[in-house]
């Protein structure tokens, strides 16, 4: 059996008295969507941080691809393969929209000519081609979203981390949300995401991991998930909690 391409062991994150995860591990192997779910509070985007590199974990490990990456750089991380979105954008306003994107580019490409091929390519799949000219902060919520995917798109990596890129998104936006999520998977990019948006990222998952106190509380199946009891109470609460067993019950 393949290893997984990411593989949290035994994280624990504090700040101060606060410990915002506890001994968390999984695994996501490549090619996967994998979700992490949990409400507000639970742990998800310092989560995030430790393996990306934002934070050093206080104890466990973080793998990429067989190798140990805890404590390493964001830099040196991304560089590997593994990066990240941001749940709040912070486009380069004044740049354009295709200077947004160069920046990633640079990072693999050796001159502006290869930079600029693959910013062509990142802005036709992520279909923001004909705004390129465009100031990045006169953007839409929608297409500064997918700017930011576009971004990290451009670093050429193996495995994308989304932090609630459907977040304040309409039932249209969503849906091309979830559409580029797969297509970005069909490329070749595995995923794991952080989202609230359970309608989208349900449909689209391999597998799901909850979160709630900064512990991790299950994973499975998204139809395993949304069927555990624990969950039902912890993310959707008692009243919901309640009002399932009843229907179960043919009440």
């Amino acid at each position: 059996m393949s290893r997984p391409l990411l593989e949290v062991q035994n994280l624990t994150m504090k700040f101060g008295n606060l410990i915002a995860n506890d001994n968390v591990s999984f695994f996501v192997n490549e090619g996967e969507i994998v979700s992490l779910i949990g409400p507000n509070g639970a742990g998800k985007t310092t989560l995030f941080s430790c393996i990306s590199g934002f934070y050093k974990p206080f104890a466990g490990k973080v793998f990429f691809d067989g190798k140990d990456i805890t404590g390493k750089t964001t830099h040196e991380i991304t560089l590997m393969g593994l990066t990240r979105t941001f749940q709040i954008v912070k486009p380069l306003k004044e740049m354009t929209v295709k200077e947004n994107v160069l920046t990633g580019a640079f990072l693999h490409a050796q001159n502006k000519k290869e930079a600029e091929l693959v910013a062509e390519q990142v802005l036709q799949m992520t279909h923001l081609w004909e705004k390129r000219d465009m100031p990045a902060g006169s953007l839409t919520i929608a297409d500064k979203k997918r700017l930011e995917i576009a971004k990290v798109l451009a670093t050429k990596p193996r495995m994308i981390m989304l932090d609630e890129t459907m977040a304040g998104l309409n039932r249209t936006e969503v849906k091309e949300a979830m559409e580029l999520c797969v297509a970005l998977n069909k490329s070749g990019i595995t995923l794991l995401i952080v989202e609230h948006v359970m309608e989208a990222i349900m449909p689209i998952s391999n597998r799901v991991v909850v979160l709630n106190a900064g512990k991790k509380i299950t994973e499975g199946t998204p139809e395993e998930v949304t069927n555990n009891e624990e969950v039902i109470k912890a993310y959707l609460g008692e009243r919901y909690y309640a009002k399932s067993r009843q229907t179960n019950r043919g009440i």
